[in-house]
C-alpha cells in the first residue's frame, strides 16, 4: 500500500518552533569573533610604530630583566622594525610607500586562514554573521544552496594547506615558548628561570597545538586518506589519537583564540611598564 509523505513547508527568516533562547549562540559567537578581530587588525597595525616596538619584551626595553618574549601576533619576524629587527633585517625596500608596514602583516594571514577556513569556525561563523542558518531547525534569508563546490565558498578548500602552515607556526611558538625561559643577565650570560611571561607563552602553544593537531584535515591525512582506517593500523591508531582532540575541537578553537589574544596583551603591557612580569626563580 502506497503511502505519501507530506514535506514541512519552509520556514520564513527567523521562524522556529523551539522555545529555547537559540539566539544566544549566535550572538554570543558574534560578539566573541568580532572583539577578536578588532583587537587583532589594532594590534597588528601597532607594529607600523617603530618608536614603540611593543610587540616584544627584552633586551633594548627599559623594563625588561633579561626577559626575551615575542607576541605570537609578529612570530616568526621576518622584517622587523627598530629596534627590533627581522630575520631578514628592518622594513623591506619592495614594500609599496603608499601602505604603512607592519611585521605582523608577512604572517598573520596564515593563521587567519587556518581558523577562517576551519570546519569548526564556518558552522560557527555562518550563523553568527551571515545568519544561513540563523541555528537549528530556524528559518534562514536564503532559499537555495549550491554547498562549497562553487564561488566563492570553494575557496574553503585551501583549509588543508593551511593547515600544512598552522603545524609549522606551532614549531615556531614553541622555540618562542623555550626562549623564554633563559634570562640573560648583566653580563650577556643566559639563565634558565620561569617566569609569569614563560607561562603565558608556554600555555599558549599547548593550546594552540590543541587546536591544530585536532583539525579535520589532519585527521583524514594521518589516516592515510582511507575510507576505513581499519585497513592500516598505524594509520586506525594516529587517526584516533587526532579524533581524541577533536571530539573538543570548539573547546580548543575557542581557549586558543583568547589566549593567543591574551598573550600579545600580556607582552604589550610588560613592554610598555604598565605590567611587572614576575620571576618565580
Amino acid at each position: 500500500m502506497a503511502s505519501s509523505v507530506t514535506i514541512p513547508k519552509q520556514l520564513g527568516f527567523g521562524q522556529t518552533t523551539r522555545s529555547d533562547a537559540w539566539w544566544m549562540q549566535p550572538i554570543a559567537v558574534f560578539l566573541g569573533f568580532s572583539a577578536f578581530i578588532v583587537y587583532s587588525t589594532w594590534a597588528a597595525l601597532q607594529g607600523t610604530d617603530i618608536a614603540h616596538c611593543y610587540y616584544w619584551f627584552g633586551p633594548g626595553n627599559q623594563y625588561a630583566d633579561g626577559q626575551n618574549y615575542l607576541s605570537p601576533f609578529y612570530s616568526p619576524t621576518l622584517f622587523g622594525s627598530t629596534p627590533h629587527p627581522g630575520i631578514f633585517g628592518v622594513m623591506p625596500s619592495w614594500w609599496p610607500a603608499l601602505l604603512p608596514f607592519s611585521p605582523a602583516f608577512l604572517i598573520m594571514w596564515i593563521p587567519a586562514g587556518f581558523r577562517f577556513t576551519c570546519y569548526y569556525y564556518r558552522g560557527a561563523y555562518y550563523k553568527a554573521f551571515w545568519l544561513d542558518p540563523v541555528n537549528c531547525a530556524v528559518g534562514e534569508p536564503r532559499k537555495s544552496y549550491l554547498g562549497e563546490r562553487y564561488l566563492p565558498l570553494i575557496l574553503q578548500n585551501v583549509h588543508r594547506y593551511f593547515m600544512y602552515l598552522a603545524l609549522v607556526f606551532i614549531v615556531i611558538l614553541g622555540r618562542d615558548a623555550w626562549d623564554s625561559l633563559w634570562f640573560a643577565d648583566a653580563t650577556g650570560a643566559n639563565h634558565f628561570g620561569v617566569a609569569i611571561g614563560s607561562l603565558v607563552l608556554i600555555v599558549n602553544v599547548i593550546l594552540l597545538a590543541g587546536y591544530t593537531l585536532g583539525c579535520h584535515s589532519l585527521r583524514h591525512l594521518v589516516g592515510g586518506f582511507l575510507d576505513a582506517k581499519s585497513k592500516a593500523s598505524a594509520c586506525a591508531s594516529c587517526y584516533n589519537a587526532v579524533t581524541c582532540l577533536n571530539t573538543k575541537h570548539m573547546l580548543w578553537a575557542w581557549l586558543s583564540l583568547g589566549w593567543v589574544g591574551f598573550t600579545d596583551v600580556y607582552i604589550r603591557l610588560c613592554a610598555m611598564g604598565i605590567w611587572h612580569d614576575f620571576r618565580f626563580f
